[in-house]
């Protein structure tokens, strides 16, 4: 989880919600949950203590700059394990269904060309039935055992990512998260280079999820700003990855 709490965006009571749902929701038995800290106020140093101490958070990266989105999340990615998917999380979400995370990690054991496997949040559009096919989604049931619950995915080729699973299979072959600036446009690409690299993308969508940031004006009209001064930069890269003329593997710290 990437996080940036700061006085004027007020997100420090998200952060503390998000926290309890996960704990609430999440083996930790099986899982970890780690901090990359873009921004924090006292609070959130209290807070992300307080959550290290209860035992869900394995450990906290204090960055000394705002890193931005990916810059935070590939501080995480680059300790992950061989073969360990990794799940990014927004610091503004409650998840009300135990189990998610296994439930994620089954689908892709299921079929391993799942790329990026996300919750769906309220707010979206995408639907099979939706007149525009670029938000037009399809049901698919995955194959299944005897004895093994049946599962259905929306497939769909982008994936808002408030929560997803990258495939370890994905991240080997595309490496890193990419950004062209603080804020905006990681998921898109991670979703252009999933399909790049041979997956594809879905929803998990029965799971219940709900985007609880209301939105402090002015971060959310500095977020608006900067992600639209970025759309040039991000479309250039889009095209080039396409036709080849941009490797879809990146990592910065080579």
């Amino acid at each position: 989880m990437a996080v940036y709490s700061t006085d004027s965006n007020r997100k420090d009571e998200y952060l503390l919600k998000t926290l309890a749902s996960i704990a609430a929701t999440v083996d930790f038995k099986r899982h970890r949950l780690m901090l990359s800290i873009n921004g924090g106020t006292p609070q959130t140093q209290n807070i992300v203590h307080a959550w290290l101490n209860k035992g869900p958070v394995s450990e906290i990266i204090w960055n000394a700059d705002n890193l931005g989105t990916a810059g935070a999340i590939n501080k995480i990615i680059a300790k992950r394990d061989a073969g360990e998917h990794v799940i990014k999380i927004d610091d503004d979400v409650v998840i009300h269904n135990p189990g998610w995370a296994d439930q994620m990690e089954e689908a892709i054991s299921i079929d391993p060309l799942i790329g990026i496997i996300g919750l769906k949040r309220k707010d979206l559009i995408q639907s099979p039935w939706h007149p525009d096919p670029q938000y037009r989604s399809e049901l698919v049931l995955l194959p299944h055992a005897p004895g093994h619950r049946w599962i259905t995915i929306e497939r769909t080729p982008d994936i808002i990512g408030t929560c997803t699973m990258f495939n370890s299979l994905l991240l080997d072959k595309i490496g890193y998260s990419r950004q062209p600036g603080k804020y905006g446009f990681e998921d898109n690409l991670m979703c252009h280079r999933s399909h790049l690299a041979g997956f594809y993308n879905c929803f998990l969508n029965h799971i219940d999820i709900d985007h609880i940031d209301e939105g402090a004006e002015e971060y959310s009209e500095w977020k608006a700003k900067h992600s639209s001064k970025l759309f040039p930069e991000y479309h250039r890269l889009v095209h080039a990855m396409i036709k080849g003329e941009e490797p879809i593997y990146y990592n910065p710290y080579e």
